[in-house]
């Protein structure tokens, strides 16, 4: 029997015992009382150790409760961070990228520009050769021109002789 079935008994036994009327007493047995009363003694320890077992494993099983939410909550903590410097890296990537583009379309315009103005130059420097080959066709025609007109005149001037 359970400490508390033998309570029952034991509050049974008080509340069927005989009154005495007048003074409100009742007769009890009194071996019949102790006998309850050690059978609670002898049940007692095994209930309290009972009591402490479940107290005991109450305390491991909340003890390793909060080890694993602490657990959890590392863990939690480590991949935010571990997401923060992702998120750093990834930041600093695409800084150096578009500072890399930036560094690209710049040297590109320079390139370009160079490119223009050394076209520009061989274009000019073109120009003033055929010009100046011009100029000399010019003068070689002119000299032609003149040299011819001098022997025509010296044909005729050899001829109006003659």
């Amino acid at each position: 029997m359970e400490i508390l079935e033998i309570l029952d008994v034991l509050e049974d036994k008080v509340e069927n015992a005989k009154n005495i009327p007048i003074v409100n007493r009742a007769i009890i047995d009194k071996e019949d009382l102790l006998a309850s009363i050690e059978d609670i003694r002898l049940r007692l320890p095994d209930d309290l150790k009972q009591a402490r077992w479940i107290k005991d494993d109450r305390k491991r099983i909340l003890a390793e409760a909060k080890e694993e939410a602490d657990a959890i909550i590392k863990q939690g903590e480590e991949k935010a961070a571990q997401l923060v410097d992702e998120h750093a890296i990834t930041k600093r990537a695409y800084e150096q990228a578009n500072s890399i583009i930036a560094s690209a379309q710049k040297n590109s315009r320079e390139l370009r520009l160079g490119a223009r103005q050394y076209i520009d130059k061989i274009l000019s420097d073109s120009e003033a050769a055929l010009n100046k080959s011009q100029e000399t066709i010019r003068a070689m025609r002119v000299e032609l021109r003149q040299d011819a007109q001098t022997k025509a005149v010296e044909t005729t001037q050899v001829a109006e002789e003659e």
